[in-house]
Formats: structure tokens, C-alpha cells, sequence
């Protein structure tokens, strides 16, 4: 064969020059979609500003019907300036998703048309290096022409070396591209992920918000009543609650729950505020006529949430939700409740919620959003509270409210109820 230095030229232009570009319009029109939705996300967090300021004006003032409900309104607010933030931050994902696709694609079309010009090019070259160089000199015109032809040879080498190097980063660059767009992915679920939690935080705002209506018929009269027949009912309940598990016998057999260790249990919230320990404490003796307390207190007020109601509570572990209470009775023992079976032998009980988002039966994983923070029950603010106990000896007892109705509570023998705190 008879290759010539023009030839290894054509050869060389025609196997790699493949353009690697996106369509100007196209990702013009995507960065302008981002930079609509950056735009809008700064505008709602001036907004989410305002609020926030607004919210601790309010928390503030009195104690009153009306200034609860403004700090709902409020929450309702801010929360749904929250939920747009997420959407446009999903939107700007997405986009710069497509933008990383489509890179993708014209790299991996790049890379194609590279090898297959690269493939024929060595072809060319092997057909070349195979021909003896006596024959080549014999078959050619000239020893000029035989020289010429030897300099095309080695011209398409270096080049066919060059373009492997090209190649070889082409390849690298692809595979930054899909990490990177594997990254955004993984970052898109997690926003819709907070999605999620956040709409679900509204809707037992707003839920809350409309059972405080309905309990007090917007009269502040009724509410202070509210307040006060909390106090009383949670020292009466305390007194009954200590005096049942008292009754009871069991023998706690250490083997049948883990050893105390950090974290065998995972906290219930995102951002933790112990508010009131387990057993007795220096403030035990004060708040609760048994002068004990059977579980930790944790404060829900949150960065997001400043009002505490509707902040997501989790699953502390893998398990099975034996029993849930959505039926809470105003001022009366722990409110709506969650309680999980897990298989190591714990149970843990999530009280005070404002929503349920489980059934009975249900099977939850670590971290799964079980219902939101409120203050049913004899709560007298926002709060979770939250008990630990061993499963086995957990049962199930009538309870007769001091309005006189008629509740579920979940009961266990003093020795049976564990420190939250050591296993977290």
C-alpha cells in the first residue's frame, strides 16, 4: 500500500475531528431556567426572613388563644415559603441533571466516533508497517517518493499516539460527568425527601391549628381552661401511671434487651434538645408526683420550626408498630402515640404528636418518619416525649381520663422501663 504524507493527513482529519458541543440554544434556555429558579429561591428566604422575625414577636407576647393561632398562621407561612424553596432547589436539580446528560451524550458520541476513526487508522497503519521497506522503496517512483511515504508513516504514529492520550482523557472526563451526575441524583432525592417531611409538617400545622379551633371554640376562656386542666391532669396521670406500674411484677431478664451502648437506637428528631431526663432528676420531684420520670423530653422547637408543632419524628429503629392511639383526649394522658416493637428486645413510645402517618402492623425502618410533634394529650407545650421500655413487658391498660373518658395507655413494671439516653 502506497500512503502518501497528504493521505496520512486525510486520514488523520477525517478519524478525529468529531466537535464535542451542546446546542448553544438549548443550554442557554437550561441556565436560564437556573437562574429563574436561584431568583425565586433568594426572594421566598427574604420571605422565610420576615416570618421568622414576625415568629419570635409573637412567642413573645402572652400566652393566648389568639396569639397561638397567629403563631400557626405563621409557622403555616413559613413553611410553605419552605416547601417553594425545596421545589425550585428539585426544578434547579433537574435541570442541571439534563444539563450533565446531555454532556454525557455528546462525550460518549465523541468517544464512539473516536474509536472507530482510530480503529481504521491503525488499520491503515498496520497495512503500512507490514509492507517490507525494500519493497515499499521498489515499489515506489523514487527514493524521494519511498522517504516521503516512511515520514508519513511515522507522522500517522505520533498522531495515533496523541489521539490515544485524547481518548484515554475523554474517557476520564466522561466518567467525572457521571459522577457528577450521579451526585445530583442522590441530592434530588434527598430534597424530595425534605419535601416531604416539610408538606408533612404543614398538614399537622394546619391540622393542629384546627383542633385548637374546634377544643376551644375560639374562646380564650376555654383555652386558659385547657391549660389548667392539663396541669392537673398530667400530676394525676403521673400518680397513676407509677402507682399501675408499681402493681405489676416482672422479672427483667438482662439478656433479652442489648447492653447499654450508643447507638443502638437512633435520636427520634434531627436536631436534639434534651429538655427533661429519664428518672429521677433534680426537676423530677417538682413535676411529677411520682418523682420519677419514665422517659426523656425532647424540645421541637427546631430552626425550621420555631413553634415546635409538626416538626417530623422518626423511628429510633427497625420495627413493627404495635400500637398507635390517634383518638387523643383533650388534656388527658399522652396524647397521640406511636409505640414500635423492635427486634433486639426494645420497644420505644413516641408521644404527644400532633399527626400519625403509621398504622398498626406497619413494618418501619430506621429513620422513617412515624408522625409530627405536637402537644396532645396533657402536653402543655410542644414537646416529644419519649420512652423506652423492655418489649416483652409492655401491656396495654384502660385508662379514665378526669373529664371522665375513657383512653389507651401502654403500661410496664418500674424495672422494665429503661434510660432512653443510654442506648442512644
Amino acid at each position: 500500500m502506497k500512503l502518501t504524507a497528504i493521505s496520512a493527513t486525510v486520514v488523520l482529519t477525517a478519524a478525529f475531528a468529531v466537535p464535542f458541543v451542546i446546542s448553544a440554544q438549548s443550554a442557554a434556555d437550561l441556565q436560564d431556567q437556573i437562574n429563574q429558579h436561584s431568583t425565586q429561591i433568594d426572594a421566598l428566604n427574604k420571605e422565610i426572613a420576615q416570618y421568622e422575625a414576625q415568629l419570635k414577636t409573637t412567642q413573645q407576647a402572652k400566652n393566648t388563644l389568639q396569639n397561638e393561632v397567629n403563631q400557626l398562621d405563621l409557622q403555616r407561612k413559613k413553611l410553605t415559603a419552605s416547601i417553594n424553596v425545596t421545589k425550585n432547589q428539585i426544578s434547579t436539580t433537574q435541570l442541571q441533571i439534563q444539563q450533565l446528560s446531555k454532556g454525557i451524550a455528546n462525550r460518549e458520541s465523541s468517544i464512539g466516533s473516536n474509536k472507530a476513526g482510530l480503529m481504521e487508522s491503525l488499520r491503515r497503519l498496520f497495512e503500512a508497517e507490514s509492507q517490507p521497506l525494500a519493497l515499499s522503496v521498489l515499489a515506489s517512483q523514487s527514493i524521494s517518493n519511498a522517504w516521503e511515504d516512511i515520514d508519513a508513516i511515522s507522522s500517522l504514529q505520533e498522531a495515533v499516539h496523541e489521539d490515544i492520550a485524547v481518548l484515554s482523557e475523554e474517557k476520564q472526563e466522561l466518567t467525572d460527568t457521571k459522577t457528577q451526575s450521579e451526585a445530583k441524583k442522590a441530592q434530588l432525592l434527598k430534597q424530595q425527601s425534605t419535601l416531604t417531611a416539610q408538606q408533612g409538617s404543614l398538614d399537622a400545622t394546619r391540622k393542629a391549628q384546627n383542633e385548637l379551633l374546634a377544643e376551644t371554640k375560639s374562646q380564650e376562656s376555654s383555652y386558659q381552661k385547657i391549660l389548667s386542666q392539663k396541669q392537673a391532669e398530667k400530676e394525676q396521670f403521673e400518680a397513676a401511671l407509677f402507682q399501675l406500674a408499681s402493681q405489676l411484677q416482672y422479672n427483667l431478664d438482662p439478656s433479652s434487651v442489648p447492653p447499654i451502648g450508643k447507638g443502638v437506637l437512633r435520636w427520634p428528631l434531627d436536631e436534639v434538645r434534651i429538655t427533661q431526663q429519664f428518672g429521677k432528676t433534680s426537676d423530677s420531684g417538682r413535676l411529677y408526683t411520682s418523682g420519677t420520670h419514665d422517659g426523656v423530653d425532647f424540645s421541637t422547637k427546631t430552626a425550621l420550626n420555631s413553634t415546635g408543632i409538626g416538626t417530623p419524628v422518626k423511628a429510633a429503629l427497625t420495627g413493627v408498630v404495635l400500637e398507635v392511639n390517634h383518638g387523643a383526649v383533650q388534656a388527658c394522658q399522652y396524647g397521640k402515640w406511636v409505640l414500635i416493637r423492635h427486634s433486639n428486645g426494645l420497644a420505644t413510645l413516641y408521644a404527644h404528636l400532633s399527626d400519625i402517618r403509621v398504622q398498626k402492623g406497619q413494618n418501619v425502618g430506621t429513620g422513617t418518619v412515624i408522625g409530627y410533634s405536637g402537644k396532645t394529650g396533657y402536653a402543655i407545650g410542644p414537646h416529644l416525649h419519649f420512652t423506652v421500655y423492655q418489649a416483652a413487658a409492655v401491656t396495654f391498660k384502660q385508662y379514665k381520663c378526669k373529664s371522665g373518658k375513657t383512653v389507651t395507655i401502654p403500661i410496664a413494671p418500674l424495672q422494665a422501663y429503661l434510660n432512653p439516653v443510654d442506648y442512644l
